[in-house]
């Protein structure tokens, strides 16, 4: 991997839509050489997926519940912490799943339909693993930015009266 490589994945994590066409141009290089390096970065799994960033509450789908749950466990012997990582990333309501420092030892980020769901989750699935200690569940009510994308309308008026001393 070379300083080109690195520009080019800057680039198209910060703007996943560029066509290489854009590409080429941005960085001053052949549309054919971008592709293959795009191709190369994919099969080397350094470039894993693309995705867009969906501001759901502006859509008429429900709006989905996310939760962060802070996991204490104990490792398994001669895996650690990976044994149990991918225990729980298995689970389909798993957005993402991360080893920490600090008081836990995993965060994991769960979406559900309802808070309930969620519950369940945690208390069917989660809790009942053995090498699980304890969670503490901390529900998302407001999303103000998310992957350096701000959520919160410039046109959005708090209609609350100033108050003033």
């Amino acid at each position: 991997m070379d300083e080109r490589d690195l520009e080019l994945l800057t680039l198209i994590e910060k703007q996943g839509r560029l066509e290489t066409s854009q590409l080429a141009k941005m960085m001053d290089m052949k549309e054919d050489e971008i592709a293959l390096r795009m191709r190369r970065l994919e099969e080397q799994k350094v470039i894993l997926g693309y995705s867009a960033l969906i501001d759901w509450k502006k859509t008429p789908e429900k709006e989905r519940v996310t939760a962060s749950i802070d996991v204490k466990v104990t490792p398994t012997r001669g895996r650690g912490f990976d044994a149990v990582a991918e225990r729980i990333y298995r689970f389909k309501e798993v957005k993402a799943l991360y080893l920490m420092s600090g008081t836990y030892d995993l965060a994991v980020v769960i979406e559900g339909a309802t808070m309930a769901e969620i519950a369940n989750f945690v208390s069917d699935k989660l809790s009942t693993l053995d090498s699980v200690i304890s969670t503490t569940t901390h529900f998302q009510l407001k999303q103000y930015k998310h992957d350096g994308m701000i959520f919160v309308d410039d046109d959005d008026q708090d209609p609350r009266m100033v108050v003033s001393p």
